[in-house]
């Protein structure tokens, strides 16, 4: 069990479990990639683990930027996303590669579609560690699924509740 602040976990996927999807995803962007010199967009805050890992498995060229999004209070998502730190390279004609931790309700990717189209990429590929099927309502396809797992708040692996429990090394669900 872990407690944060008011709520406890319980284990859930292990990170040995975490560890062999991102091989096999990392395994199939290398096919996918290996010669295109693709931009890595990581979604922050919660993706910082899954992106560093998915990155140091690349075995060829590849760039690496971040944008900060933001839709979530507590356990739930207040359904408004925010941009808190916006792309800060120039992105016209590349290929684009977004990593997320979780993909959910799809908020944050049709605010990052929107993004990603401003900027002109050539194209961009979805890859996310987890995948709420049941919460998942756009029509923004997401390539590349590490888990599909139930509609449940989960930390651990970059997730958090809160600010918390994103240094956990394997993931938590409520309890």
């Amino acid at each position: 069990m872990v407690k944060l602040h008011d709520l406890e976990f319980e284990p859930y996927i292990s990170e040995e479990e975490i560890m062999q999807v991102i091989d096999q995803i990392s395994e199939t962007l290398n096919k996918d990639f290996g010669n295109k010199n693709p931009v890595f967009l990581g979604v922050l805050n919660g993706s910082f683990m899954f992106a560093s890992e998915i990155i140091k498995r690349f075995n060829s060229d590849c760039e690496i930027s971040f944008v900060k999004m933001g839709s979530y209070e507590g356990t739930e998502t207040t359904g408004n996303v925010k941009t808190l730190l916006g792309l800060n390279q120039d992105l016209k004609g590349r290929q684009v590669i977004l990593l997320e931790d979780i993909v959910d309700t799809g908020n944050t990717l049709v605010e990052i579609d929107q993004i990603l189209k401003q900027a002109e990429v050539e194209d961009y590929k979805v890859v996310t560690l987890f995948f709420k099927p049941d919460a998942y309502k756009k029509d923004i396809p997401v390539q590349y699924k590490g888990m599909d797992i139930p509609n449940e708040f989960i930390v651990g692996f970059g997730l958090d509740y809160d600010g918390l429990g994103r240094n956990l090394t394997q993931v938590y669900k409520r309890k």
